[in-house]
């Protein structure tokens, strides 16, 4: 998020993801932080931090969560299980300042009032016997592995047209196409070959300085990387514009 654009005076409330932003995977900065937090304060205004991936965080210290930075109350936490466990689930939880938690219990109970109560008492007992915890940190040492797969295979296999890109939390990378690559063109015939990458293009109001693909690996083992990536190779070359149709390689 750019802060200043939460200058506006209309603004009641700004919807952020610090720990992840998607899809460049920039994670926000304690300062922008600390600005945020002083605009929703002095505009008497509300953030909603949706923590997308702050579980998995691959390198570096997490810089821990915008909720608990906060001092006046001004933050709403959301969260989910869905993607540290299983989609399948379907359980999530919020995290709101004791002022707003009456208005918040009517609303569920109007919206759901059969909650999946089995589900809620495992996800409990997977919780207290600690068993999360020990998942998560399990699941950052495999998707770490993967990225670095990942990373390795782009730039065996690509390196000559793709600036790749690893953040630091997540299940996805940034790869940006030279000058004149038309990252939709690419994305379909990756698709077309298999591979689920998407061009950075379709996430922008205007049309990108820069275009690029985002790869996601999380779903995808260590040792299939390369055998993915050739796929992806072979998909690139065949859509190199212009005079640089010939492969590089050959």
């Amino acid at each position: 998020m750019h802060v200043g654009l939460a200058d506006h005076a209309a603004a009641q409330l700004a919807y952020v993801t610090p720990a992840h932003q998607f899809p460049l995977g920039v994670t926000l900065s304690l300062a922008r932080r600390a600005a945020l937090l002083a605009w929703a304060l002095a505009r008497n205004a509300w953030i909603v931090e949706d923590d997308v991936d702050g579980e998995f965080r691959l390198r570096g210290r997490p810089p821990g969560a915008l909720q608990g930075q906060d001092r006046s109350g001004r933050v709403i936490y959301v969260g989910t299980f869905s993607r540290t466990l299983f989609p399948s689930l379907r359980l999530g939880y919020l995290v709101c300042p004791p002022g707003l938690v009456e208005a918040f219990l009517a609303v569920r109970r109007y919206v759901d009032r059969h909650p999946p109560i089995l589900e809620q008492l495992a996800l409990t007992d997977f919780l207290r016997r600690r068993h999360f915890a020990r998942h998560v940190r399990r699941m950052r040492r495999l998707y770490a592995a993967r990225g670095a797969a990942l990373a390795a295979a782009l730039a065996a296999a690509c390196g000559d047209l793709l600036e790749v890109r690893m953040p630091t939390s997540g299940m996805h990378a940034v790869a940006w196409l030279p000058p004149g690559w038309d990252d939709r063109a690419v994305a379909h015939r990756a698709n077309v070959a298999g591979i689920g990458a998407l061009p950075l293009s379709a996430f922008a109001l205007e049309p990108p300085r820069r275009q690029g693909l985002v790869l996601g690996y999380g779903a995808v083992p260590a040792e299939e990387m390369r055998r993915v990536v050739g796929r992806l190779a072979r998909a690139m070359r065949a859509t190199l514009p212009g005079p640089h149709r010939e492969p590089r390689d050959s």
